[in-house]
């Protein structure tokens, strides 16, 4: 087996690692950190990656927001920097350290050590190694997505701005996207801060999806509850509708017992860098102070009802072809 196919083939089997070998040019990868501390005065996310033109020109990054102050870094890297492990989630970046179980950092504006720990990752299953299911396997998607984890809790403090922001006892989450440009529109949304002591999750993505001479509307949808996790794809046969309410979003998702009712709405946040054709060029705001009124039902019984908080919400491009007519 050639050394970067065997590479290739255990990235499309573990989400989490780098899927780019071989890759010289219209290709973006990036992971996506977010940490809340403790008293939840502090929310940060981490962004690393790695964008390529199509003309072949390469750079790394790691995007800093904090989405209490909505600002945001970008830190540029060569392309030489960006050294990812060939058989785990491991990536080292200049002097920074990026992996499922700790990340490491160096910054001219933010240093320390977190570790992750009791990590919840998405489910493994035949046929659908990660949160895509099947759609995994298609090799002409313009960006795929996976999940690093759904929560998992923080120890280990930042210097952040000169300040020291002490994590432990925090909550985390982590995903990635890789592949050639975002979405033309898309709905992405996510918090772990429910009044609930129990890990709990929500993220849901919708997105318009190009597929062969036309498109459609793809969404895939996590809520980690009571130690289940509840799956609404486009790949297992539920159905959505999404309509504006106001300055945010109502979507709900169905799918035979179960029935999942959102209202987003949105917060002040920033501009962060996107990729288009594998550079990047785009800008997509997003907030870290959202909040998510979520309704969970079986059976046509509430199972859970709550308002989530410091919840990461993105609500970009054409939204009028992702809403129900």
């Amino acid at each position: 087996m050639a050394p970067r196919f065997g590479k290739t083939w255990k990235a499309l089997w573990n989400p989490d690692m780098y899927h780019g070998w071989g890759k010289n040019r219209n290709y973006f990868e990036g992971w996506y950190f977010k940490w809340v501390s403790p008293n939840e005065d502090v929310v940060l996310a981490i962004i690393p990656g790695i964008a390529m033109s199509e003309s072949g020109e390469k750079h790394a990054f790691i995007q800093v927001f904090d989405g209490k102050n909505c600002k945001a870094w970008y830190h540029r890297f060569e392309a030489e920097d960006f050294k990812p492990e060939p058989d785990r989630f491991g990536l080292r970046l200049g002097e920074n350290y990026f992996s499922g179980e700790k990340v490491r950092l160096n910054l001219s504006n933010l240093s320390g050590e977190i570790q992750m720990k009791n990590p919840h990752p998405w489910p493994k299953m035949l046929g659908a190694p990660g949160i895509m299911g099947w759609y995994s396997f298609v090799p002409f998607m313009e960006c795929y997505h996976g999940i690093v984890s759904l929560h998992h809790e923080l120890q280990g403090a930042l210097k952040f701005e000169g300040k020291e922001i002490d994590f432990t006892k925090g909550v985390g989450y982590g995903e990635k996207d890789w592949g050639r440009s975002f979405p033309k529109a898309w709905i992405w949304m996510q918090s772990n801060h429910f009044d609930t002591d129990a890990p709990i999750c929500l993220m849901a993505s919708v997105a318009n999806i190009p597929w062969l001479t036309g498109a459609f509307t793809g969404f895939i949808v996590g809520f980690l509850h009571e130690g289940n996790l509840h799956r609404f794809a486009t790949y297992t046969g539920a159905k959505m509708t999404a309509i504006l309410e106001g300055d945010g979003v109502r979507v709900t998702f169905a799918e035979k017992r179960k029935k999942l009712e959102i209202l987003a709405m949105p917060a002040p946040g920033t501009d962060l860098i996107s990729p288009l054709s594998g550079e990047m060029t785009g800008k997509v705001n997003e907030s870290l102070q959202a909040t998510l009124d979520i309704t969970f039902e079986i059976d046509g019984e509430v199972r859970f009802r709550g308002m989530g908080r410091n919840a990461g919400l993105e609500l970009a491009g054409d939204l009028a072809a992702l809403l129900s007519q």
